[in-house]
Formats: C-alpha cells, sequence, structure tokens
C-alpha cells in the first residue's frame, strides 16, 4: 500500500466517540465531516463538525446503518476517508467493501480480517492454528445432537453452550450435568436461529469466576505489529463493561507479556490492519482466547493514558499508508487509569434506561489527572433511539491505589440533572473494598446484588436538607422581585407577632423551617438542623450545624434537584394538581421512559386480570412489557403500534372493575 495524505475525514458515527475522533483528527489538520439523524440535529458532534449533513429519521436502521447514505455523504462532500467509530458499521465487512471499492480510505481493518472474527467457530480455527491458547471446547460444523453430547462429555461439565454467530448473551446456556444437555441445547439454538438467523452452536467448558483481561493490537500495512498493554474490564453487568482498567492488576511480567504476544499471533493471522483487541478469559495464570473486536473499543482512553498514545492519531496515519510509528520496545506503561462508563439509567429500577433534557451539568475539570469523553452539553437531549452511555470518566495516576482515589472523587464531581444517571452506583463501585484489592472475577456485580444501588442514608439526609434550603432561598427570591411589600404576599407560613414557620412541600417528605437572623432552623427527621449558606449559579455553599458542603441544585418547573458527592436526588414539589386514586393506579400502564409503542397484546373491551401483560414499548434496544395495574376491562389504547411516547404518557386505559364488584 502506498502512503498518500488524508485531508477530510468523514465520521459515521455519533455522540461521545464521534466527537473524540474529531478532537484528533483537527489536531492533525483534517477537515471533519459529522453525519446525523433527525434526533441529533442539535447535536454537539454535529456542532463541532466543519461539515454536517442529515441522512435521515431517528432509527438507527434508517440513518447510521445504510451505508448508501453514509457514502453519499461521503462523495458529495468529498471525504477521502471514513472512520466507523465502534458500534454502527464499524464492523460490517460490507461497508468496508463498499468504502475501498468507491476509492475512499476505511479506517479500520480489511474485509476479510472482519470476516475472519465475525463467526466464533472460524475465528477459534485461526487461533488454534496461530497457537493462541483456546478454553478445551467443539468448534466444529457437526451440530448433531448426539454427537454434541459425546463432546460435551469430553470437555466435562459445566459445559456453555454459545451460539456461534451470536452476543450480547443470547443463545447461550449453562448445563451443570447431562441430565440437562439435549433441553438446553434446543433452546439455545431457538434462540440463537431467532436472534441471527444461524443456530449453529459451540461447546466450551465453562469457566467459573474468570476475569476478564483484553490486549491492545496495532497492526500497519507492512508486515509490522504491537501490542500495548492491556485492559482489565471485569466489571460487568448483564455482559455489560461499566469499569475497565490499564494495566490490568495482578498479573506477572511474564504472564502479560505472554498474552501481549498471543494477541499480536492473533492479529498477524489474519493479516490485520489498524487498531484492534483481542479479549481473553484469564483464569488464574491460565488464559484462553475469547473473541477479537476488530474496531477501535470504547475503553480505549485507558490504554492512551498509561502509553501516551493516540490511538485515533495512529488509525488515521496507518490509514494512509503509514508505518508504525513504535517498536515494541519503544512502548512503556506509566502509572495506572481507570474509564467509567456514565449512563442515563436508573440502577434502582432494575437499570431502565431514561431520556430526556439534560437540565444542569457539572463535570470535573480536564487535566493531566482527568479526561472526560462525551458528546452531551447542557440543555442538550437524550433520545431513546441510541446507547444510553453519555461519558466517559477517564482518570491517571501514578499508581492503582491513586488513581482509584481520582476516579471516587471525580465521580463525586461529575453532577448532572434531568434524569437519573449510575453515577452513584459507579462511585459505590469504586469504594468497594474488594475491587480496591484488586479486579474481582466477571461475576462481582451479579453477586452483590442491591448492595451497589443503596444510597448512604447521612449522604442522602444532607441532599434533603441542602434541597430543603434551595426552596428556602427560591422563596426569598421571588420575594425580592415582588412589587408589594406585604407580608400576606411573601413566604406562606407568615404569622403575626411569631416565629415564621414554612412548610417545604416536598412530596412525601415532611420538613419545615424557621427564618433566623443568619438562615433556617429546619426540622427533618424529628431532628432540627442550623442552615446558613448561599446559591449562586446553580451553585449551593450551605453549612449544616457549621460543617461546610457544596452541591449543585437545579430548581425547573416543580421540582428541585441536588446533586451532592456522587449522590443525585429529585425531590416533587406539591402543586395545585391532584390526581385521583383511579389514576394513580393507572399509573403502572405509563411509559417508564421516552419510546415506541411496539405491540398492543390484548383486543380493546376484553377483560383482562391484575398483572396480565397489556402493551409493549421499545427503548434503547430494550423491550419493557407493561401490565394491567388491576382487575378489569380494557377500554382503549392510547398510542397507535409504531407511535412514540413520551415519559409519563399513559398507554392504555383500564376500567376497574374490582370496586364495581365489591359494591
Amino acid at each position: 500500500m502506498n502512503t498518500h495524505t488524508l485531508k477530510k475525514i468523514l465520521i459515521a458515527n455519533r455522540g461521545e466517540i464521534a466527537c473524540r475522533i474529531m478532537r484528533s483528527a483537527k489536531q492533525m489538520g483534517l477537515t471533519t465531516v459529522a453525519v446525523y439523524s433527525d434526533a441529533d440535529k442539535h447535536a454537539q458532534h454535529v456542532k463541532m463538525a466543519d461539515e454536517a449533513y442529515h441522512i435521515g429519521p431517528a432509527p438507527s436502521k434508517d440513518s447510521y446503518l445504510v451505508t448508501d447514505k453514509i457514502l453519499q455523504v461521503a462523495k458529495t462532500s468529498g471525504a477521502d476517508c471514513i472512520h466507523p467509530g465502534y458500534g454502527f458499521l464499524s464492523e460490517n465487512s460490507e461497508f468496508a467493501k463498499a468504502c475501498e471499492a468507491n476509492n475512499i480510505a476505511f479506517i479500520g481493518p480489511l474485509a476479510s480480517s472482519i470476516e475472519a472474527m465475525g463467526s466464533k467457530t472460524r475465528a477459534k480455527e485461526i487461533m488454534a492454528a496461530a497457537n493462541v491458547p483456546l478454553v478445551p471446547g467443539y468448534y466444529g460444523d457437526n451440530q448433531d445432537p448426539a454427537f454434541l453430547q459425546s463432546e460435551a462429555e469430553k470437555i466435562g461439565y459445566p459445559v456453555l453452550i454459545k451460539a456461534a454467530f451470536g452476543g450480547g448473551g443470547k443463545g447461550m446456556r449453562i448445563v451443570e450435568q447431562a441430565n440437562d444437555f439435549i433441553s438446553a441445547l434446543e433452546g439455545a439454538q431457538r434462540e440463537a436461529i431467532a436472534g441471527f438467523g444461524n443456530d449453529l452452536v459451540l461447546l466450551e467448558r465453562y469457566v467459573n469466576q474468570p476475569r476478564h483481561v483484553e490486549v491492545q493490537v496495532f497492526a500497519d500495512n507492512h508486515g509490522n505489529c504491537v501490542y500495548l498493554g492491556d485492559r482489565d474490564c471485569s466489571l460487568q453487568r448483564r455482559h455489560q463493561k461499566v469499569i475497565e482498567e490499564a494495566p490490568a492488576p495482578g498479573l506477572s511480567d511474564e504472564l502479560r507479556k505472554e498474552m501481549g504476544e498471543a494477541a499480536v499471533r492473533c492479529a498477524l493471522a489474519i493479516n490485520y490492519r489498524g487498531a484492534g483487541t483481542v479479549e481473553f478469559l484469564l483464569c488464574g495464570d491460565e488464559f484462553f482466547f475469547m473473541e477479537m473486536n476488530t474496531r477501535l473499543q470504547v475503553e480505549h482512553p485507558v490504554t492512551e493514558m498509561v502509553t501516551g498514545v493516540d490511538l485515533v492519531n495512529w488509525q488515521i496515519n496507518i490509514a494512509a499508508g503509514q508505518t508504525l510509528p513504535l517498536t515494541q520496545s519503544d512502548i512503556q506503561l506509566q502509572g495506572h487509569s481507570f474509564e467509567a462508563r456514565i449512563y442515563a439509567e436508573d440502577p434502582s429500577n432494575d437499570f431502565i434506561p431514561c431520556s430526556g433534557t439534560i437540565e444542569a451539568l457539572s463535570t470535573p475539570l480536564n487535566s493531566e489527572f482527568v479526561r472526560i469523553d462525551t458528546g452531551i452539553a447542557q440543555g442538550d437531549e437524550i433520545s431513546p433511539f441510541y446507547d444510553p452511555m453519555i461519558a466517559k470518566l477517564i482518570v491517571h495516576d501514578d499508581n492503582r491505589e491513586q488513581a482509584l482515589s481520582r476516579l471516587r472523587q471525580a465521580l463525586e464531581q461529575f453532577h448532572l440533572a434531568g434524569f437519573s444517571t449510575n453515577i452513584g452506583f459507579l462511585h459505590n463501585l469504586a469504594s468497594h473494598p474488594t475491587f480496591a484489592q484488586g479486579a474481582p472475577s466477571t461475576h462481582f456485580i451479579a453477586e452483590q446484588g442491591d448492595a451497589l444501588v443503596s444510597v448512604d442514608s447521612a449522604a442522602l439526609e444532607k441532599a434533603q436538607l441542602i434541597a430543603a434550603f434551595a426552596y428556602l432561598e427560591s422563596l426569598g427570591a421571588n420575594k425580592a422581585t415582588q412589587q408589594s411589600a406585604s407580608p400576606w404576599q411573601q413566604l406562606s407560613g407568615f404569622t403575626l407577632n411569631a416565629p415564621q414557620k414554612v412548610d417545604v412541600p416536598f412530596t412525601d417528605l415532611a420538613i419545615s423551617a424557621v427564618k433566623t437572623k443568619t438562615g433556617y432552623v429546619v426540622t427533618h427527621n424529628n431532628k432540627s438542623f442550623d442552615i446558613a449558606g448561599s446559591v449562586n449559579q446553580n451553585v449551593c455553599n450551605v453549612f449544616i450545624n457549621g460543617e461546610k458542603f457544596t452541591a449543585h441544585v437545579s430548581h425547573v418547573d416543580n421540582s428541585i434537584s441536588v446533586m451532592f458527592a456522587a449522590l443525585q436526588i429529585k425531590l416533587a414539589l406539591n402543586t395545585k394538581h391532584y390526581i385521583s386514586s383511579h389514576e394513580s393506579d393507572a399509573l403502572p400502564l405509563a411509559a417508564p421512559l421516552n419510546g415506541t409503542v411496539v405491540k398492543h397484546l390484548v383486543d380493546v373491551g376484553s377483560t383482562i386480570t391484575k398483572g396480565d401483560a397489556v402493551v409493549i414499548i421499545e427503548a434503547m434496544k430494550m423491550e419493557y412489557t407493561l401490565n394491567a395495574p388491576h382487575d378489569g376491562i380494557l377500554q382503549s389504547y392510547c398510542f397507535d403500534e409504531g407511535e412514540l411516547v413520551s415519559h409519563g404518557a399513559l398507554l392504555a386505559i383500564v376500567e376497574d372493575t374490582t370496586a364495581q364488584e365489591a359494591s
């Protein structure tokens, strides 16, 4: 491949990764081109780009996943290269081929490399030939149930049945004993055919309590390949990483070298080009190939922090035909780095994704120790159409202990209001003594249960007191703008010749206050607190019983949000509108988040029982089934199938027959 200069780059992606790619591209002097859907018209990656082009409706299948639309923009704009980011078209071999066919440099591997790693079965065969360690298993084409059961016997139980073309945990079964094998096989095959259109399965020894350790590799078009250290990505829920770190803790120099060299053999075996990640299961001192991601990883910043390498810069230069700038001996790791993925989701409600407007945003300052990769700003909308990750918080320091301390501190400084986030959950993870000692297994989060979503009662009380103080200060601000000085138009609790008592009108929270010369005496949980301070530009500096605290507050409509340390709470204020008990009973049939009505499950006019599934909505790649709140008759649906719905919108009306029966 001849070396040539790339001048104009199209980023076929959105959100934080699009912004991150643009930063490097701009530093290199490239003109940047963004694409956007209807939902992303005002997105940060659009504002950041030199040029931006509309590519269709909000659903990704109609916009970001349409190869022809992306290529047409490239031709129209004169882009000579395309960076796919991660997700969407990043591991689509047909898209890579189409780019090359149109003389547009694809900033990624060759299509043949993507194809080789796209099938788990084919990938295992290639790795076996390259002497890369594999979990004992069967990866062949013989799918006869009796034959597969005999292979399972050879491997030894427990055995993992896994869809060869699957992902995301679908088409997987853990079989503990021989008697359960056939039924588990049939179930895995049904899921595989439904999810991926192919029921081919492979068998592996089920590895208990493994760690997930991956190696960053980089190859050029001239036969050179290096590894840039490793990452531990064991903190996962539902097979989704939440905190990653580099280097992986607790590995000997010898083991680290063995894994790195195995990853290089993997890349060379498929004639790899560009950035790739080889994922391993680590079991004590044994490691086994899991899969190769033929793209830039979400967690690539931790590798950048410990190596000092700009991986996107390398990607662009390698796509232009250049050689790797460093040899293996040149690559030295410095310090330790963590990345925490900040999601719009509610950890207390089974991590249900959230969407809405960012009402307030304050983040730690970028420095040599802290980096934030994001594609959002205050006032932006978090769309229900895409992944709910809104930012990556990356920290670096001289060693793991210091880096982990920085992570905790930075999480306490990342304040966002408008919807629920997982910041408190991440802080609980980062503060857990087991994690502080070293990376636990991939089962750690699941084993902890509700402990990781718990809220410290003392911190919650302080946040509630800060919210009350912010409300009381807002009354004073409102008073100052009133034309009349009459006390009857001021604080609602005014009593002639008596201390002025105010009931703070939080829903389901009894708090009252009396004004003093310096602040307030606030009564909460049958305790009194002396509170004084100020609220300036949504920053609340407050003394509670003489102890100083700082928080961000957001007073929007009829609610107050407080972002205190890593805790975010939103307290509703009572208004003149009160819903009836019947309306309250119907709330289970209200949309839990912005989304799309997928299916009506019951005919209008049908008699239903409390708990019956009534309607399904889809949001952020997940489906949610809503159930009848009581026995009754389904009177109507409020939205048709395919219609968009907002958070809180009533989806169906069920006439309550229980009261009639009682009378």
